[in-house]
């Protein structure tokens, strides 16, 4: 006696055959994605509370014309675009303190990073002994205070009791004291001597740890084919250090555009000589000398608009290099 196996019998409308279930995947990696935000939320709250927080301040009081008046009564005083549209027009941006700014962190930023390249080359040739020592000895260089530098080399340069002065008459090359703090372009070589000095440190150990990082092979091939000391670094070092200097470059820039006490605390940089203002400076000026925090602040707001747009077009321009 046989037996006949049907086959079942479809529900009507027709099943369709369960999907496996993607749920637990989906979850774990949604839980896999989330991680790393869950593990930087406390520093970005932090963050959040302590820069984005007062930023968002300064933005609102650059819209008001906030003064003590408003600081006493607690009201506000809502003026729109006005603050930017006097700034724009008034001849001491694009006369005194554009020209300040832009001029002075180009150079500052050239010398310090050469500076800072040329003493990181000297250090790799070293041994490790004296490398210590030229590290250690460059570094208490980037670890004193901005004020106290500040103040060394207005007493280096000061018209009365200054050793450059006194240099410079002892040798006969000048017959009496000069004021180098007086003009506009003496004042700023000093704040550039300065600047440098301070901040050379950081790019020599930044670029000597790059600089130790290059292999070998690439520079002994590249001798063994002829390529001198200078072919050398701009064709084999430099290529392989490119991200590290992009680094320095961005940090440097942004340093010395908003560069202020190294200008503030020299003699006539607290706004008594007006041919020495810089954005930083100015914004400082007219917000506690003038009381016109509105104003001070729409500068203040400016210059972050500033480093935000050299920033974002120095990225691009290493990303297209990059692509190349």
């Amino acid at each position: 006696m046989s037996t006949t196996i049907q086959a079942p019998t479809p529900a009507p409308g027709g099943s369709k055959t369960p999907r496996p279930g993607v749920g637990p995947v989906q979850r774990n990696r949604l839980i896999a994605s989330s991680r790393p935000w869950l593990l930087l939320a406390p520093a970005l709250a932090v963050l959040a509370v302590l820069l984005l927080w007062p930023l968002i301040r300064v933005l609102l009081f650059s819209l008001q014309d906030y003064g003590l008046r408003e600081i006493v009564s607690g009201e506000s005083n809502w003026i729109g675009l006005a603050n930017y549209g006097e700034i724009l027009a008034d001849p001491t941006l694009w006369g005194v303190v554009l020209p300040n700014t832009v001029g002075f962190a180009v150079l500052a930023v050239a010398g310090t990073v050469a500076l800072g390249t040329g003493v990181a080359v000297l250090m790799a040739s070293l041994g490790g002994f004296w490398r210590t020592v030229v590290g250690s000895a460059i570094m208490i260089a980037w670890a004193m205070p901005a004020v106290t530098g500040t103040y060394v080399w207005v007493w280096i340069f000061d018209a009365d009791r200054g050793i450059f002065n006194e240099a410079l008459q002892a040798v006969g090359l000048q017959d009496e004291p000069v004021n180098w703090f007086t003009n506009r372009f003496s004042f700023y070589a000093i704040v550039l001597l300065n600047v440098i000095h301070h901040g050379f440190p950081f790019v020599a150990i930044t670029v000597l740890a790059g600089l130790l990082g290059v292999p070998k092979e690439m520079l002994e091939a590249a001798e063994m084919d002829g390529a001198g000391p200078w072919r050398r670094f701009f064709q084999v070092i430099v290529p392989n250090l490119r991200q590290v200097f992009s680094v320095v470059i961005i940090l440097s820039t942004i340093w010395d555009f908003k560069v202020f006490a190294q200008v503030y605390l020299m003699p006539g940089g607290n706004g008594t000589n007006r041919e020495a203002l810089n954005l930083g400076v100015w914004s400082y000026v007219e917000s506690f000398g003038q009381n016109r925090y509105g104003f001070g602040s729409a500068i203040a707001v400016l210059l972050t608009v500033l480093l935000l747009i050299i920033t974002v077009i120095y990225v691009r321009a290493l990303l297209k290099e990059d692509e190349l």
